[in-house]
């Protein structure tokens, strides 16, 4: 076994080597100018001046047959007399989509510094064993602004990546592997250092309140009540995920829904035309929700899975007895940032994405090589950090286990978030039949678009749960909650790539949009389209990674809350069990009603201001769009909207507990966890298949452009597209952090349910 010394050593070594791979990364990503310095990018400066779009003006002509008077398009120049108005635009539009992201955070973030104040207080008051204390808080002031930390660095790494992935992708031969290149470095630096960050401070915790809180003298108990006020280090990443996830959600759709409503369907202009004046907001939104919000997601999922695991050991004698067997649960999370490392060389220096094809297969690649290398990885750490025997203590019962058992429980949720994540692709992904056949219901109209999509939803639940199932059964057979929360972190232990492979799709969906923004030919959009078209899908097994790992990672921290709140077991068809899974089960449908109801009022605002402008564009050709108003209405709206949907998840399990004790909270979480999943999965890939379709028809896979039917099909499947929006950016992502976040508070507080204060209506 690992010395406490050793231990330490370890699991610093490999939070620093995280954060030096995300520094190295970033100087890589500043070498890589806009514009042509140093001939850098080696392009013909007449293969430059060829690909400049032609300008369009929009002029009244005589139609000689009819005599009808007609508004037509005609050819009126270059968009830009130089290349240097080119790199001049391109760094212009990088500028405000990296203001507006910047300005919505700090808004964001000034309302989430009120909420830290007011709800450590809470803790304070209500959690804390006695007044005065602070153990419970400080852990979660200290797990809050480390998500805030997280979030907005991604942002900052991303919008600093997207006019460099933009510019990359302009060279004739090597345009799509130096952009890919580009956008996987920079969801490399938000997934290294956001991992390294919370591992590293999770070990700072552990070591203050080794010293300070235990003192020299303790026993088992006071190790226990130690990890219990260190789960708020989880419940301070998770609150700020949540409004991070539902605000940053509402933001990016209420623009995305505007956009293609009034510029794609009323108007018929392509994706990110400059014209539109809600393009802006839309890549400001990438930003904001699937960069910050998406980090601060699953930053919370490592945070809370990490210290269900460490309340769970701390019942265990035999791993309290060393050092390196008790934080045996940050010793997977060091080993998968080692590994991590060694495998994203195969993306960046082995395989050359020279083609669309191997796009998507040199980010599967990432998935694939990673679970095979930590697989031996963790049964050698498994075999030598663990003692071969040890038992937990539930109650009255005595649970028995073995190193072996420890490792089979990693194992199955390592494969299972493989499995989860190639049928994720397998529905998301316009290579494969599920996608096809709803792009082919567009050329009936959107309403069998949309039956398509939801059935193809509802049917994506199946396999992933299944392998959930399965997982849970293996990893409770085997070590009981202490399995359950194993199977949580081997899922998550690989999650540097995938928050990588997260990052590296907002970042290509950017450079496309700014690509088009910067009015280049469409042999250069065809490249970027190429890198979002799989990062949509990569988004999407990000986002089955989250979901399955949130449902593990709820069911460990809901056997921690039976154990602190001293339950032996939860009778599920118990009066008082059963009424709150009923509640329970309700709370994601009345969760996702509010996120998509928000998203669906902010967008009505933003199409009729988009109208607007383009009225004003057809009565004064030369009126330039207004970008700030947009970026405008969705900060209002996110701010605002995020408000109510938090607070109902927050007060839910803490109100219950307070009148109806822990017995109700425990029917509650089961409600929620069972619920939630199945609607998160079948949310965020109805929505991932409908953006595809619509890029598979757009890419003219179905019908050519030329064909009458073109246009038709095209408004089917932008409308699909528009109602998966807020359903897999918004609803989707958010219900993971519903289910955690209910598991996590109900720990925290699960002392104040137990005591005379909770249930107090049944008492």
């Amino acid at each position: 076994m690992l010395g406490d010394e050793a231990t330490s050593l370890y699991i610093i070594s490999a939070g620093i080597l995280g954060l030096v791979f995300g520094i190295y990364n970033i100087m890589m990503l500043t070498r890589v100018p806009v514009g042509e310095a140093g001939n850098y990018h080696r392009n013909d400066p007449r293969y430059l001046k060829d690909i400049i779009g032609v300008k369009t003006e929009r002029v009244q002509r005589t139609n000689k047959r009819t005599g009808e008077v007609e508004w037509i398009e005609e050819e009126a120049g270059l968009y830009h007399e130089n290349w240097d108005q080119v790199v001049y635009t391109l760094t212009r539009i990088s500028q405000a989509v990296s203001d507006g992201a910047r300005a919505f955070l700090m808004e964001e973030y000034k309302i989430l510094t009120v909420f830290i104040v007011i709800f450590s207080v809470i803790i304070a008051v209500l959690v804390e064993e006695e007044l005065g204390q602070f153990w419970t808080v400080f852990a979660f002031v200290l797990g809050a602004t480390t998500s805030i930390a997280s979030g907005y660095i991604g942002m900052r790494v991303a919008v600093f990546s997207n006019s460099r992935c933009a510019y990359s992708a302009i060279n004739r031969e090597n345009g799509l592997a130096n952009a890919f290149i580009v956008a996987f470095r920079g969801g490399a630096v938000l997934g290294f250092v956001l991992t390294s960050l919370g591992l590293l401070n999770l070990l700072m915790l552990i070591w203050l309140y080794t010293t300070i809180y235990l003192g020299e003298e303790y026993d088992n108990e006071d190790i226990r009540h130690m990890y219990e006020c260190i789960a708020g280090y989880g419940l301070g990443g998770s609150t700020i995920a949540m409004f991070g996830r539902v605000g940053g959600g509402i933001f990016t759709k209420a623009a995305d829904v505007g956009a293609d409503l009034a510029g794609k369907v009323e108007e018929g202009l392509e994706e990110d035309d400059p014209r539109n004046a809600a393009t802006i907001a839309d890549n400001v939104g990438d930003n904001v929700g699937d960069i910050a919000g998406m980090g601060s997601d699953l930053f919370g999922s490592f945070a809370e899975s990490t210290c269900a695991a460490l309340v769970v050991a701390a019942t265990s004698v035999e791993l309290n007895s060393t050092m390196c067997s008790l934080l045996y649960p940050l010793l997977i999370s060091a080993t998968g940032i080692a590994v991590s490392f060694v495998t994203s060389f195969f993306a960046t220096n082995v395989m050359k994405v020279d083609s669309e094809d191997k796009i998507e297969k040199t980010l599967k690649y990432q998935l694939v090589i990673s679970t095979v290398l930590l697989t031996p990885a963790l049964y050698f750490l498994t075999l030598y950090v663990l003692p071969e025997d040890f038992t937990f203590i539930r109650g009255d019962e005595v649970i028995q286990s073995k190193n072996t058992y420890a490792f089979i429980c990693l194992a199955f949720g390592l494969w299972s978030g493989l499995i989860i994540g190639y049928v994720t692709e397998y529905f998301t992904s316009y290579a494969y039949t599920p996608v096809k056949e709803v792009a082919e219901s567009c050329r009936t109209g959107a309403a069998t678009d949309i039956i398509y999509g939801l059935a193809l939803g509802y049917l994506s639940c199946i396999i992933p749960t299944i392998c959930l199932a399965v997982t849970i059964y293996v990893a409770f057979y085997f070590a009981s909650m202490y399995g359950i929360a194993l199977a949580a972190l081997g899922m998550l232990s690989n999650l540097a790539l995938a928050l990588a492979i997260d990052g590296y799709g907002p970042i290509s969906d950017n450079a496309g949009g700014m690509v088009e923004m910067i009015h280049l030919k469409k042999e250069v959009r065809q490249r970027t389209d190429a890198l979002d078209a799989a990062g949509n899908t990569t988004a999407a097994i990000g986002k089955g990674f989250a979901i399955g790992s949130a449902a593990l990672v709820s069911l460990a921290l809901f056997g921690a809350f039976i154990t602190r709140s001293n339950m032996t077991e939860v009778n599920i068809l118990a009066p008082l069990q059963f009424a709150g899974l009923l509640v329970g089960a309700m709370l994601p449908y009345a969760f996702s009603a509010f996120t998509m109801k928000s998203v669906g009022k902010a967008a009505n605002q933003m199409v009729i201001e988009v109208r607007r402008q383009f009225q004003e564009m057809k009565r004064n050709p030369h009126y330039a769009p207004e970008y700030e108003k947009c970026v405008q209405i969705s900060t209002r709206a996110a701010l605002k909207e995020m408000i109510l949907p938090g607070m109902m998840v927050m007060l839910t399990p803490i109100i219950t507990g307070w009148l109806f004790g822990p017995r109700a909270v425990a029917g509650l979480l089961a409600g929620i966890l069972v619920s939630g999943v199945q609607m998160a999965t079948s949310s965020a890939n109805a929505g991932g298949a409908w953006d595809n379709a619509k890029k598979y028809i757009e890419k003219e896979s179905l019908v050519p452009k030329s064909s009458p039917q073109f246009k038709d099909i095209k408004a089917a499947a932008v409308t699909g597209d528009t109602v998966g929006d807020p359903m897999k950016d918004t609803s989707g992502p958010s219900l993971n952090i519903l289910v955690k976040l209910s598991a996590i508070l109900s720990l925290v507080f699960g002392g104040f349910f137990a005591s005379d204060w909770g249930g107090i209506l049944i008492s």
